[in-house]
């Protein structure tokens, strides 16, 4: 009863500045005290004794699924990863993605060369990173440098300090520019960004219209794929580019637009 009492009032102090979790908390710890007893009840038979260290209640996960598998980050990394292994390229080059997500996915199978404004401290298998500005105009080396090129949900922060980048209001077009100058000819670009009401949520992110995405990239590239992620964290892929959709913004308010293209 003693020990008991001792891991309650640890678990209680845990979220002593949280009411709505420790009610939640108390309700459930009838049950985590049954595990324990079990568990203890055990260790006569064990192969092996584990002492008891400090308790580290979790609580939550028996009533959650098994993970998250929607959201804009989870499909466009995994969607456009897949399209990367699918389509081989020569050398490919990522411009300010998620490390933890779709640079890590690509690093698993091939070489990635990735750029970003903020500095990368560790040394990863397979990535190559370099410390750049993308809204700085383009070193020589670089221009036409490989023929496969992926900006996911990152070029809508350009130029809006979020990330200690200079605040400039066109730094996406900026941005753009320069993947443009990038790409050899008839290379890849995979680009994606949120949309819906064109917008800046500063200091968060623009949001862009598809018919303002459209007006940018139509004259340079060719659109070989169009998916998107609604509302509700959805993945909607290979969708055709109506002007229902175009006009709707496909019914997003703050979706995210993928883009397949090729360099014309």
């Amino acid at each position: 009863m003693k020990r008991m009492l001792k891991n309650a009032y640890i678990l209680l102090s845990i979220f002593k500045n949280d009411p709505l979790k420790k009610i939640k908390l108390v309700r459930r710890l009838p049950a985590y005290f049954h595990d324990l007893n079990i568990l203890e009840s055990q260790r006569q038979y064990a192969k092996k004794v584990f002492p008891l260290g400090n308790p580290y209640p979790c609580l939550n996960e028996k009533f959650v699924n098994s993970g998250t598998a929607t959201g804009h980050y989870f499909h466009q990394d995994l969607l456009v990863a897949r399209r990367i292994n699918l389509n081989n390229p020569h050398r490919h080059v990522d411009v300010g993605s998620r490390i933890d997500g779709f640079v890590a996915h690509v690093a698993s199978f091939r070489d990635i060369e990735v750029i970003d404004v903020r500095p990368l401290p560790n040394n990863i298998p397979n990535v190559i990173f370099k410390q750049a500005d993308m809204m700085d105009p383009v070193q020589k080396d670089l221009i036409e440098y490989c023929d496969s090129l992926s900006c996911l949900h990152a070029i809508e922060h350009f130029g809006l300090g979020r990330y200690g980048d200079d605040v400039n209001y066109d730094g996406y077009l900026l941005g753009l520019d320069n993947l443009y100058r990038m790409l050899k000819k008839k290379g890849k670009l995979y680009l994606s960004v949120p949309i819906g009401h064109q917008r800046i949520e500063f200091n968060a992110h623009r949001v862009f219209s598809v018919s303002f995405l459209l007006e940018c990239l139509g004259e340079k590239y060719h659109i070989d794929k169009f998916s998107f992620v609604d509302d509700h964290g959805n993945l909607h892929e290979n969708t055709p580019i109506s002007a229902n959709g175009i006009k709707s913004n496909f019914g997003c308010k703050y979706g995210c637009g993928i883009f397949e293209l090729t360099k014309l």
